[in-house]
């Protein structure tokens, strides 16, 4: 039995966008730079793909992992919301760190 799955190129890009954010929050978190929002985000980047892993593994037949986190939102299912606050708030969180990265930068 195959199961539909995303690309590779997909897959590639997801975990260095996980990987980057590990590494940027804990240098945040060290530096002492947006120390709770980069705690929080910490959380986040491990929690949210050992959930959509494990409630992935039960998709429909013929479902990829994003088509099934939209069925399952749809459904009401709180693991659903869980995991698309959590990309969510990482996307806040890149969009906070870079502008206040440039904003840094150019006051010197």
């Amino acid at each position: 039995m195959e199961w539909d799955t995303l690309p590779n190129w997909f897959w590639v890009i997801y975990y260095l966008f996980l990987l980057t954010t590990l590494g940027t929050t804990i240098y945040s978190v060290v530096k002492r730079k947006m120390k709770v929002l980069s705690i929080i985000s910490i959380m986040f980047t491990v929690t949210v793909p050992i959930i959509v892993l494990l409630n992935s593994i039960g998709r429909a037949e013929g479902m990829n992992e994003f088509e099934h986190l939209v069925s399952q939102l749809q459904q009401g299912a709180l693991w659903s919301y869980f995991t698309s606050i959590g990309y969510l708030f990482l996307l806040l969180w890149w969009v906070l760190f870079l502008f206040k990265s440039r904003v840094n930068s150019t006051s010197y």
